[in-house]
């Protein structure tokens, strides 16, 4: 739960900044769970998961929507300005970012489906799963650091986004060898490489929410500057 500072003399106004960061708190909790399920119907074809997923993601598209409503509301009603304006537009920002991830997750339940039937060999999963469990790490720290408008948490979470595109780049080669190896491999590595491409897209999302993080608390952008400054101070 994000600090919202001193009491408003409105009180009604603080509750909504605290309403909104609650839908913010619950939309996250979905997107979390979305994930899961999707790579949990990918790497088990499970098609009643996967479909579980695909219908969530209607339930994550409608909560995002009301994000905004509240929040355009607010500045329209409130006229916020300063830590309480930043606090408003940048919930609709990481919403629009949960509601990508939202859409990354319905993505690997569909491919799930379309590799329903196929023999599929364990090793083909083995970098999926690697990957699935570091961008799930960086969903759920990127949130903690909005929620706990933690500067340095959030530097930590933008750091770490080279291991995820390193990640992406050899489970992109690893499946290219199985596809060169064998012909019949082609239908089933074409699918998980772009299984591979949505979890590399739901760390670049991440990434964004963990800088949204970073403007929450300090006004200021993260700038390569500020992760090259932090990295120079772990290594000190």
């Amino acid at each position: 739960m994000p600090d919202l500072g001193k009491e408003h003399i409105v009180s009604s106004y603080n509750d909504e900044l605290v309403a909104l960061a609650h839908a913010i708190a619950e939309m996250g909790g979905q997107v979390e769970v979305a994930i899961e399920n999707g790579t949990k119907s990918l790497l088990k074809l499970d098609r009643e998961l996967a479909d579980v997923t695909i219908i969530a993601d209607q339930r994550i598209d409608d909560m995002q929507r009301r994000i905004d409503d509240m929040a355009v509301s607010m500045i329209a009603r409130r006229q916020p300005m300063a830590s309480d304006l930043r606090a408003i537009v940048t919930a609709i920002h990481v919403a629009s970012d949960l509601e990508r991830v939202g859409d990354m997750a319905k993505q690997l339940a569909r491919r799930s489906l379309k590799l329903e039937g196929m023999s599929l060999q364990p090793t083909f999963y083995n970098g999926v799963k690697n990957m699935t469990a570091l961008v799930l790490r960086q969903i759920k720290e990127s949130l903690d650091a909005y929620s706990s408008r933690d500067a340095a948490a959030a530097i930590e979470v933008c750091n770490r986004d080279d291991e995820v595109d390193a990640m992406h780049t050899s489970l992109f080669r690893e499946l290219l060898t199985y596809m060169m190896e064998d012909p019949r491999n082609i239908t089933t590595c074409t699918h998980l490489l772009f299984c591979a491409k949505s979890l590399e897209r739901i760390g670049d999302h991440a990434t964004n929410i963990a800088e949204r993080a970073y403007y929450l608390q300090t006004g200021k952008q993260l700038t390569a500057d500020a992760q090259n400054l932090h990295r120079m101070q772990i290594k000190a």
